[in-house]
């Protein structure tokens, strides 16, 4: 490469470097703000809340975060009559249709520190952890951190009531049946050989025994 190519790309690097620099405080200020519509139900710190079984989001995956709003937003997620908490989300995805919106939000969701929801339920750990290397390890890994090439979420910081009703409503059909979900799909397979809500419960148990 020539010198004259190389303080030329040194140049480029430098140009987009200090454009980002600029574009981020205001990035950021924006997601904050949209945030706000997301607080009542997801928390302050975006830690989930039990009464209104709002999972906890923060630091999720922003392509997992992105394909959720989306999936809302486009009736691919929450619209089963019986999935009340999907009703609840469908139209909050929807008020983020300004440009930039989504994404703001959900690179300041994503920026947030994980938070580590305490076990709420009972299960055998020991028993989920065979089903657990069974049903999942294959998607979510042996870590519980995920994978996005499965669009699978790390679920190792999330409630563990949240696990299960969320395993129930795969297994119901409730989500993961519309034929644009492919992931959904694959989630309802998975779900439909744990036979019961104890065996989720075993499932969920040994999750909540992974480092968070």
């Amino acid at each position: 490469m020539s010198r004259k190519a190389f303080i030329g790309l040194m140049m480029l690097a430098l140009v987009s470097a200090l454009a980002g620099s600029c574009a981020s405080p205001g990035a950021k200020a924006h997601g904050q703000q949209v945030f706000r519509t997301c607080m009542p139900c997801h928390g302050t710190h975006g830690e989930g809340n039990l009464a209104l079984r709002a999972p906890a989001i923060a630091g999720l995956p922003d392509w997992y975060l992105t394909t959720e709003i989306t999936k809302f937003q486009k009736d691919i997620r929450g619209a089963h009559p019986d999935d009340m908490e999907g009703h609840r989300m469908r139209p909050m995805a929807r008020t983020l249709y300004h440009k930039g919106d989504v994404e703001a939000v959900v690179a300041y969701i994503s920026a947030l520190p994980p938070t580590w929801v305490k076990p709420t339920i009972k299960g055998d750990a020991v028993a989920g952890q065979q089903r657990y290397a069974t049903v999942c390890i294959a998607c979510h890994g042996a870590d519980g951190k995920g994978a996005q090439a499965m669009g699978a979420p790390p679920i190792t910081n999330q409630a563990d009531w949240y696990l299960v009703a969320q395993l129930k409503k795969f297994k119901t059909g409730m989500r993961g049946a519309h034929p644009l979900d492919t992931q959904g799909a694959m989630m309802r397979a998975m779900s439909s050989t744990l036979t019961d809500t104890l065996a989720m419960r075993d499932v969920v148990a040994y999750v909540k025994t992974l480092p968070h």
